[in-house]
């Protein structure tokens, strides 16, 4: 990392200016547990390193209206947990976020890191999908929106260009009999990839789901949005021909590979066992059991 130049940003106008500036051989530093490791081992060998942790911005967390949050992209999963507000709200999000890597690296490891690194299983992304989370995205032309389904494009590919940054993470406004979880299947219980990560968002009226969201991880090039999944749970009760329905779904859409860690075969029949564990855990939540 000698030739690498560092730059410790005070605003994001600096930011995005110097990123630009770079022609794409700079990098942004949120919390480092991604980048840094990927400049020791040689994958990445940036001319520049822009830090971002002094943003003040990408630091914060803000209800910006009732039960409406915007978390910035260097928020740590360490001081998220410590919102009681957001953690009431979120819980799936927050069983996401605390699955990547241990305490010592949830005091640095942010949700806009885990999700800039583009990798199809980053825990906290299904999590954020499902919520309806939106990307805020500054660049030399402005801001502006993106929902996180649209976010990857493939393997360690997202849609930042040259000189756009990630800024915060806009959480929508959260109704009364909703809530969200997530669960992972890996081949170790701690620190390691997911195999499947399912997150499910939902609220339910009279025993009846009024809005469903269903997001898999590390079974596609990107993490999917189970749009035919909406469109089925919305109007039941959830019973269980209705999650079997949208159990097969889930494995219909799967597209993932074989690896050390599981087979197609594996990974699909995975995520079908997922959605309806995690689904039940989320309904769990809302009638309070």
């Amino acid at each position: 990392m000698s030739d690498t130049q560092y730059l410790a940003a005070k605003t994001i106008d600096e930011a995005v200016d110097a990123h630009a500036k770079a022609n794409g051989s700079a990098r942004f530093l949120a919390g480092g547990t991604d980048l840094l490791v990927q400049i020791k081992s040689g994958i990445r060998k940036p001319n520049l390193v822009i830090d971002i942790k002094k943003i003040v911005e990408l630091n914060s967390i803000k209800e910006i209206s009732d039960n409406e949050f915007m978390v910035g992209a260097s928020v740590s999963g360490a001081n998220l947990n410590r919102n009681p507000k957001f953690a009431k709200l979120w819980p799936g999000v927050l069983e996401a976020f605390r699955l990547i890597g241990s305490e010592q690296i949830q005091g640095r490891a942010s949700l806009g890191g885990n999700l800039c690194n583009g990798s199809p299983a980053g825990d906290s992304v299904p999590a954020l999908i499902a919520a309806g989370c939106k990307a805020v995205i500054a660049g030399p032309e402005g801001r502006k929106e993106i929902p996180i389904e649209n976010f990857h494009l493939g393997p360690g590919k997202t849609i930042l260009e040259n000189g756009q940054m990630l800024v915060s993470l806009k959480f929508p406004k959260r109704n009364k009999n909703s809530s969200d979880a997530y669960l992972r299947m890996t081949p170790r219980t701690e620190m390691d990839i997911a195999v499947v990560g399912c997150g499910v968002n939902i609220s339910m009226v009279n025993g009846i789901c009024t809005n469903a969201r269903v997001s898999l991880g590390a079974v596609a090039p990107t993490p999917l949005l189970i749009k035919e999944a909406t469109e089925i749970m919305v109007g039941s009760s959830l019973d269980e021909y209705t999650l079997d329905k949208v159990s097969k779904i889930c494995m219909d859409a799967c597209n993932p590979i074989n690896d050390k860690r599981g087979t197609i075969e594996y990974r699909t029949k995975v995520a079908g066992v997922l959605f309806k564990r995690t689904t039940n855990i989320a309904v769990d939540r809302i009638i309070g059991n």
